[in-house]
């Protein structure tokens, strides 16, 4: 068991965009940061990195939407370090993009049910197999900080049409979040949504309108949550923003 003092944080999807920026910070903030991805060889090139900039990051492989993956990288943090003190959510896809032809939005009614069906088992399943995982650990210690990566677009109060892989998987999140939450109310463990807005990554494309400290920003935040922070809240900007 790894011997170090600092908080051990858990980052989903994390080779590139949001995710690898929310490693840069938490590591600049004094984290011990496992960064995955489900891509071995680009989780290694990065985490080196951010290594070479002295910075306290470790690489090991996950992918979410493999049962068998999460036992092993919880195995691998209850013998390396014997917990995990921060999970961030962050993997996840948004399937439903436009045609070739440059069609709209797929619409609900033309959705293909397996588009749905893949949307949450990345971004819904993988979180709830990593809360499963990780949560007894939290509870061990009495300290855990959860993050769930969501979007405006699984918002029930402004829910339009179009994407509804996506949107609903969002949805989805969402519940996870409340529902984790209230299971944990009797220990330190704070558990909350974000919106990261809408920012230049690959998903995001190049016409967004954020930068990726921007996104990033406040997912750090909630990680490093004080024992008396919010739980079970869904925050963009760090501040409340409507379920």
């Amino acid at each position: 068991m790894s011997s170090t003092d600092k908080k051990i944080v858990v980052v989903t999807g994390a080779n590139r965009g949001i995710g690898f920026e929310i490693c840069k910070q938490l590591a600049k903030n004094g984290l011990q940061v496992i960064l995955t991805s489900r891509d071995e060889q680009k989780g290694f090139v990065v985490c080196k990195q951010l290594q070479d900039e002295g910075l306290s990051v470790q690489f090991h492989q996950l992918d979410v939407s493999d049962s068998g993956s999460i036992n092993r990288i919880r195995e691998f943090i209850e013998g390396e370090y014997g917990c995990c003190d921060v999970l961030i959510n962050n993997a996840g896809i948004f399937p439903d993009s436009v045609d070739a032809s440059g069609n709209d939005w797929p619409s609900v009614f033309d959705a293909p049910i397996e588009m749905v069906r893949t949307a949450m088992e990345i971004n819904v399943y993988g979180p709830l197999l990593l809360c499963q995982a990780f949560v007894p650990l939290m509870k061990k210690h009495n300290y855990g900080r959860i993050v769930n990566l969501s979007s405006g677009m699984g918002q029930l109060t402004h829910m339009g049409g179009k994407c509804p892989a996506y949107r609903i998987s969002k949805t989805s999140i969402n519940a996870l979040t409340r529902i984790v939450s209230e299971e944990t109310l009797e220990q330190n463990i704070l558990v909350n949504s974000m919106c990261p807005g809408w920012v230049k990554t690959d998903m995001g494309g190049s016409g967004a309108i954020r930068e990726l400290p921007e996104g990033a920003d406040t997912a750090v935040w909630l990680a490093m949550l004080p024992d008396d922070g919010p739980r079970g809240k869904f925050f963009r900007d760090r501040k409340e923003f409507e379920w």
